[in-house]
């Protein structure tokens, strides 16, 4: 999983980093080495706000990986997309579950060990999946399922949940 480069320092690999920027935890990990620092605004409170990031973050996670599988007949990498359009389960309410639940654990773990790192770097791939869905999946998607993803598009919102769920017509 780690590499050395020619200073002889360890690194991740890139396999391993994109298999941590889906669960959430590997890198967060490297960061932090999962050390508990003083809670932010000195509020152990603010902790338990933590612990519910992850608990909501990790079944929305699993969901949405086994959604794509089973309904999908593929995989979120781009190198083997899914065959359908899944627009069940947490994809009636956002469009793009995995990378909420992945920022939601990423925070959530900020929170809960008080580290300011972690919420920059939460930050910093939310703002990588944004710039990644605009530019690459909305119009991969968008050409490949045509109006189907037109209408999925124009009526569940990309980041925020709807408070209800769609229904497709």
């Amino acid at each position: 999983m780690e590499t050395n480069n020619d200073d002889g320092h360890s690194r991740l690999s890139p396999l391993f980093c994109g298999r941590a920027k889906r669960s959430g935890g590997a890198h967060s990990w490297w960061i932090t080495r999962w050390e508990f620092l003083p809670p932010f605004f000195d509020l152990q409170a603010t902790r338990a706000v933590g612990i519910l990031l992850i608990v909501a973050g990790l079944p929305g996670l699993v969901d949405s990986f086994a959604r794509f599988a089973l309904q999908g007949l593929g995989t979120p990498a781009p190198i083997a997309p899914t065959q359908n359009l899944v627009v069940t389960g947490l994809y009636r309410y956002v469009r793009n579950p995995i990378y909420v639940a992945v920022v939601a654990v990423i925070l959530g773990q900020a929170i809960l060990f008080g580290d300011w790192r972690l919420m920059t770097y939460g930050g910093l791939m939310w703002l990588a999946f944004h710039a990644f869905v605009l530019t690459y999946e909305e119009p991969v998607l968008a050409q490949k399922f045509g109006a189907q993803y037109e209408d999925f598009r124009a009526n569940v919102p990309r980041w925020i949940p709807r408070l209800s769920p769609w229904r497709t017509a």
